[in-house]
């Protein structure tokens, strides 16, 4: 796939080796690039994930001071097809949510925490 059809979404972490395994080994990403402590990135389809670390130059303080860290709610969303299977999929590996399963009128969610405390949200559509 050409570069131009990535679609590419930064998150800070705590730490940058700790990331890539998390990604790697529960997720399925695979490295592009890792130039640990500081950055690396991944891809999982058409997914770039950018990790930038405290050393990194995203990880430079504002004028203001303010200094760039991981959390917050914003996150990746993947589609799942068995929500439940999925889960205790995770659980076994070590996975670390923030919520249970929610269920709203485009389907079900859950809260996956990454090991900054970045979401990844894993969703299954309602039936239609």
């Amino acid at each position: 796939m050409p570069d131009s059809e990535l679609v590419s979404v930064r998150y800070m972490v705590d730490d940058v080796d700790q990331s890539i395994a998390f990604y790697t080994e529960v997720l399925g990403f695979e490295i592009l690039t890792n130039f640990a402590p500081a950055f690396a990135d991944l891809r999982r389809g058409n997914l770039r994930l950018l990790l930038a670390g405290p050393t990194s130059s995203a990880g430079r303080p504002m004028q203001d001071g303010a200094k760039p860290g991981p959390g917050g709610w914003n996150r990746i969303h993947f589609i799942v097809d068995d929500l439940d299977a999925e889960v205790a999929r995770l659980r076994e590996a070590g996975g670390d949510f923030r919520n249970d399963i929610v269920e709203g009128p485009g389907g079900r969610q859950i809260l996956l925490e990454d090991p900054s405390g970045n979401f990844v949200e894993l969703f299954e559509p309602a039936e239609r």
